[in-house]
């Protein structure tokens, strides 16, 4: 069970510490659990707001919190923060007046939270003289006050940074079926990149591949530079979608402290199956394949709460998982609307073998042309020509009536198959600068003699 003394904001010295006091002696509004359906717990006889927390005395000793999530005239719906076993009807609730917060500062680097914001990594609770606690909800920035994104981003994956080129304070989308390699791509991002400092959100994923995330593929070195938020498949719908604002709100301040911060979240589609739930509970109609209209509200609210103002940038990368391999599914047309770009994996290429199975011609990165030399882009569209054209003429290929010299591009595509494919391809543990990435395909675009 959560305790609510882990959620709320820590205590203020001073005159701020009497006003509490006194705030303590008041009397107490006390209301009562009605009915508890499903993942839905309704409270009577106390006031309160959306996003309020409430304290309900059930037998377990910490208590459980939950989250108001819908308000009636007679009644508050929420959804708990924990488990709802071991709760009745008629058990005491009380209103907090107070939002979920989270902690918020430099000390949070090198640490694992939970769901909620709170440490589950064994080193301690989260202090330091840099150390807040901010509601976890948050305004995005201003259209207006935004900066143009103008610098590039290395992530370390050639085919990446030289053909889907990201910016700083871009968000970008990475879309496949389940099985295709969307999780080891955001590895390698995760230990490649070239940003100041990471936030890994790891919502709805297997508790067998936390360690594993951790410990192979971040590293200690990683890890050092990261704050990771976890929250497994097996955790209340409330706390697999609170997982996503807490990594969201953690980047956002350190954004507001000047630095350069990269968001990764495996995975966008886990958070809205988890936005899915809770409306459901409360009554909301299913639209589209089931998922009710907060969904779609809840994911522009979501991503655009990445991205730049005026004294730091959050570039967001998301995984996307994509129904029986339906690219055109409701949330990932929704985010694909929404993202500034995005990084379509390949079932055909990753049976290959081909890893990262990423399919270039399907990838756009929306400010790539920003963020690049007129050189730079000038290589980006001659190896996207030549493969181009081999997919256009690849049933040719295939059954031997491809006549050589027909075509130059065709010609260079097929002459120099497997330096392509050498460019393209790239292991797990392996990180090639964006520098190095660039110089390779300059390299290869001059073999090719397609200039």
């Amino acid at each position: 069970m959560t305790a609510l003394t882990d959620l709320r904001p820590a205590p203020l010295p001073g005159a701020a510490r009497l006003a509490r006091a006194a705030t303590a002696a008041a009397p107490q509004l006390i209301g009562s659990v009605s009915s508890i359906v499903g993942l839905s717990i309704e409270v009577v006889g106390l006031p309160g707001a959306v996003g309020d927390l409430v304290a309900i005395d059930s037998d377990d000793a910490a208590g459980t919190v939950a989250e108001v999530v819908a308000v009636t005239p007679r009644s508050l719906r929420c959804m708990p923060l924990g488990g709802v076993h071991g709760l009745r009807v008629g058990m005491d609730a009380r209103a907090t007046g107070s939002p979920l917060t989270v902690p918020a500062g430099p000390e949070l680097l090198g640490r694992v939270l939970d769901g909620l914001g709170r440490p589950m990594d064994g080193k301690g609770p989260l202090v330091g003289a840099g150390m807040t606690r901010v509601p976890v909800s948050a305004d995005a920035p201003d259209a207006l006050q935004r900066a143009r994104v103008d610098t590039p981003v290395g992530l370390g994956v050639s085919a990446l940074d030289t053909l889907v080129t990201v910016g700083r304070g871009q968000r970008i989308g990475l879309f496949a079926g389940s099985g295709v390699g969307k999780s080891s791509l955001l590895s390698m991002i995760a230990r490649g990149t070239d940003a100041e400092v990471s936030v890994i959100a790891l919502i709805g994923e297997r508790g067998r591949e936390v360690r594993e995330f951790l410990e192979d593929d971040l590293g200690p070195e990683g890890l050092a530079r990261s704050v990771v938020v976890v929250a497994t498949s097996d955790q209340p719908a409330m706390v697999r979608l609170r997982a996503a604002f807490v990594a969201t709100r953690i980047a956002e301040d350190l954004r507001s402290r000047g630095k350069h911060a990269v968001l990764m979240m495996d995975s966008l589609t886990r958070v809205a199956m988890a936005q899915r739930e809770i409306g459901l509970s409360v009554g909301e109609p299913p639209a589209t394949r089931g998922y009710p209209p907060s969904t779609f509200s809840m994911l522009a609210q979501l991503l655009e709460r990445a991205g730049t103002d005026h004294t730091g940038s959050v570039t967001g990368i998301y995984t996307v998982l994509v129904d029986g391999d339906d690219h055109n599914e409701p949330i990932a047309d929704a985010a694909r609307s929404i993202l500034d770009g995005h990084v379509v994996l390949s079932r055909d290429l990753a049976v290959a073998g081909h890893y990262p199975a990423i399919d270039v011609l399907g990838s756009v990165s929306r400010v790539a042309g920003r963020v690049t030399s007129a050189e730079q882009k000038q290589l980006a569209l001659q190896l996207r020509q030549v493969l181009a054209a081999r997919q256009r003429a690849q049933d040719l290929l295939d059954v031997g009536a491809y006549a050589p010299g027909s075509n130059r591009l065709v010609d260079a595509a097929v002459a120099n198959a497997d330096a392509i494919d050498g460019f393209l391809r790239q292991s797990v543990d392996q990180i090639i600068a964006s520098d190095d990435s660039w110089s390779a395909l300059k390299a290869l675009v001059s073999r090719m003699g397609v200039a």
